[in-house]
C-alpha cells in the first residue's frame, strides 16, 4: 500500500514530507469546516461570514512576496517545521478561548488572518521543497500524489471529522486541528534533501530579491500567463466559496453534519483526478486539460447558481473537484520545472500573490453581492466572470501548459 501511494522512487525523504502534508491537511480540513460553522454560530450576516474568508487570503496580498524572498533565503525544511509549530500552538489558543466561552468574531477573524500569515510561508515554502527531496523526472507524480493527499485529507476527511466535532462540543475540532498540525512538524523532521538541494544565495536588499522574482516572472509569457490568469479565475472562485456554507444552509437546508458532507464530495472528485492525472497526462496535451478544466468552472458556478437539491450540488462539487487536482498539478509542475531553484520561493510567492489574493478580493465581492442580492447573487458573478476569462485567454492555454518545455523559458 505505501509503495503504491509513495513509490519509492520518489525517496524516502518525500515519503516523511507527503506525511507531514498529509497531517497537516487533515488539521486544515478540520478548520474548513470548523472555522465558517463557528462564524455562522456567531452571526448569520453574510457580509461577516465572508469576511473572515477574506482576512485568511489578505496575508497573501500584504506579505506574499515578503515571504519568498524569506524561503529563497532560510533553510526550507527548518522554516516550514517552524510554521507548522505555530499553526498548531495559534489554533490550540482559539480552542481555550471556545472553551472558556470567549470565543467572539475579533478572536476568529485574528486566527484566520495568523494562520493566513503563516499559509504564505508554508504553501510557497512547501513547494519550493519537493523539488529538493523528489527527482526532476517523479516531479508530476510526486505533485499528484501530494494533490491527492490534499483532497483526501483537507476536503475528504477533515470537513466531515470537523463538522462532526463540532456539532458534539465546539471545542473538539480545534483541538484536533492543534494535535494534527503538531503531528505534521513533527514528521517533518524526518524528511531528507537530495545532494543538490537548495543553497541560500548571498543576501541582498530584500526589495532587490523581491523585484528579481518577480521580474523573472514577468519576463517569462507563459509563467506570467499562468499567474493572471489563475488570478482572475480565483476572483469568482473566492465570490463563490466565500458563501458556501450559507449556500448549504439556507438554500439546501443542510445542516452543520450536511455541509461537511457536501465539502467532501469534492475531494472525492479530487482523488480521481488526482489517480487518473498519469492516464490524462498521456492521452491529451495539458493545453486540452487545462482548457477543458476551465469549462468545469465555469459550468460549475453555473450549476451552484441554479441547484437546489443537495444531492445536485455534492455531484457538481465532485466534477469541480476532479478539475481542481488536474489543474492543481499540472500548474504546479510546470512551475517547479520552469523556474530555477534559486527563484522558487520568489516566483511561487508571486504566483500565490495573485491566486489567493485573487480569492481574497473575491471573497469580499461574494459577501457584498449575496447582501445586496441574494444568496445565488455571487454564484451568478462567478459564472460570468468565468465565461470572459475563457473566452479571452483561450489561445494561451497551450503555450502557459508548456512553459517547462521551451528551452528558452529561464534565458
Amino acid at each position: 500500500m505505501v509503495e503504491a501511494l509513495v513509490p519509492r522512487r520518489l525517496g524516502s525523504g518525500f515519503r516523511w514530507l507527503w506525511s507531514a502534508s498529509s497531517a497537516g491537511n487533515v488539521a486544515d480540513g478540520i478548520l474548513l469546516a470548523a472555522a465558517p460553522l463557528l462564524v455562522a454560530r456567531l452571526t448569520d450576516d453574510a457580509f461577516p461570514v465572508a469576511l473572515a474568508v477574506f482576512l485568511q487570503r489578505l496575508p497573501w496580498l500584504l506579505f506574499s512576496l515578503l515571504a519568498g524572498a524569506l524561503i529563497d533565503r532560510v533553510d526550507r525544511l527548518r522554516l516550514t517545521v517552524a510554521v507548522y509549530g505555530m499553526r498548531a500552538a495559534t489554533v490550540g489558543l482559539l480552542a481555550v478561548a471556545v472553551a472558556a466561552d470567549r470565543a467572539s468574531l475579533a478572536a476568529v477573524y485574528a486566527v484566520t488572518f495568523l494562520l493566513g500569515t503563516a499559509e504564505t510561508v508554508a504553501d510557497n515554502a512547501s513547494n519550493a521543497l519537493v523539488p529538493e527531496v523528489v527527482p526532476d523526472r517523479g516531479l508530476g507524480l510526486a505533485n499528484a500524489r501530494l494533490v491527492a493527499s490534499q483532497m483526501v485529507a483537507n476536503q475528504l476527511v477533515g470537513p466531515p471529522v470537523g463538522a462532526f466535532l463540532f456539532s458534539i462540543g465546539l471545542v473538539l475540532p480545534f483541538g484536533a486541528y492543534a494535535v494534527a498540525m503538531a503531528a505534521g512538524a513533527v514528521l517533518l523532521t524526518r524528511t531528507t534533501r537530495l545532494a543538490h538541494r537548495h543553497v541560500p544565495p548571498e543576501r541582498r536588499a530584500v526589495r532587490h530579491e523581491v523585484a528579481e522574482g518577480v521580474r523573472w516572472l514577468w519576463h517569462h509569457p507563459p509563467v506570467r500567463t499562468l499567474a493572471l490568469t489563475i488570478a482572475g479565475f480565483n476572483i469568482t472562485f473566492g465570490a463563490a466559496i466565500s458563501v458556501l456554507v450559507l449556500l448549504a444552509q439556507q438554500r439546501l437546508g443542510l445542516g452543520d453534519r450536511g455541509y461537511g458532507l457536501l465539502l467532501a464530495a469534492s475531494a472525492v472528485g479530487g482523488v480521481v483526478g488526482a489517480v487518473s492525472y498519469g492516464h490524462l497526462e498521456r492521452r491529451f496535451s495539458l493545453g486540452t486539460l487545462m482548457r477543458g478544466g476551465l469549462i468545469i468552472e465555469t459550468l460549475t458556478h453555473l450549476g451552484l447558481a441554479l441547484v437546489t437539491s443537495s444531492v445536485a450540488a455534492g455531484v457538481v462539487l465532485l466534477v469541480f473537484g476532479a478539475h481542481a487536482a488536474v489543474w492543481g498539478t499540472t500548474s504546479t509542475t510546470v512551475r517547479q520545472r520552469g523556474v530555477p531553484p534559486h527563484l522558487q520561493g520568489r516566483v511561487s510567492s508571486v504566483y500565490g500573490l495573485g491566486s489567493l489574493g485573487g480569492i481574497a478580493i473575491g471573497s469580499v465581492l461574494g459577501g457584498v453581492l449575496a447582501q445586496r442580492g441574494d444568496i445565488t447573487t455571487p454564484y451568478w458573478f462567478a459564472f460570468g466572470g468565468s465565461v470572459l476569462m475563457t473566452v479571452l485567454l483561450w489561445r494561451q492555454f497551450p503555450l502557459i501548459a508548456h512553459a517547462a518545455d521551451d528551452p528558452s523559458a529561464t534565458e
